[in-house]
């Protein structure tokens, strides 16, 4: 399973690392200790976090070409031919049709984080190249 340090879950939720400890430290994000003794949040974990964050401020943004939002996974729906694919970026909600072929190759899941890359009325989505290498 995916997971992410504070700072981490801080920069894919567009606030600071200390917002993210209060989170926790209030119950309103769960999250365990690694092997050396630092808080990690899981991945489905933040997922569900960030859709509840997105549906409590009620918007999304509108953007010009080329624009792209880096964030967190946090639904995948998919059919014999289609999917969907919703990602959390800050308080933005970006979702993506496109084919169950590329969310296959992508190894899209909830949890993970990806790229919307938004030109006209496309979004693409991306993995960058450091989640690809780490596993993520």
């Amino acid at each position: 399973m995916t997971t992410f340090r504070i700072s981490e879950a801080a920069a894919l939720l567009g606030v600071s690392a200390d917002t993210v400890r209060r989170w926790i430290d209030a119950g309103r994000l769960p999250a365990r200790r690694d092997d050396l003794g630092h808080r990690i949040v899981a991945g489905a974990d933040l997922a569900a976090f960030a859709r509840a964050q997105v549906a409590a401020e009620g918007g999304s943004g509108f953007s010009s070409a080329r624009n792209r939002f880096r964030g967190i996974v946090t639904e995948v729906l998919k059919d014999a031919v289609m999917a969907q694919v919703e990602i959390a970026a800050g308080p933005f909600r970006v979702v993506s049709l496109m084919s169950r072929q590329a969310v296959d190759e992508l190894k899209l899941e909830v949890g993970m984080t990806a790229v919307a890359v938004i030109k006209s009325t496309n979004v693409v989505v991306e993995i960058p190249d450091n989640a690809r290498a780490a596993g993520h």
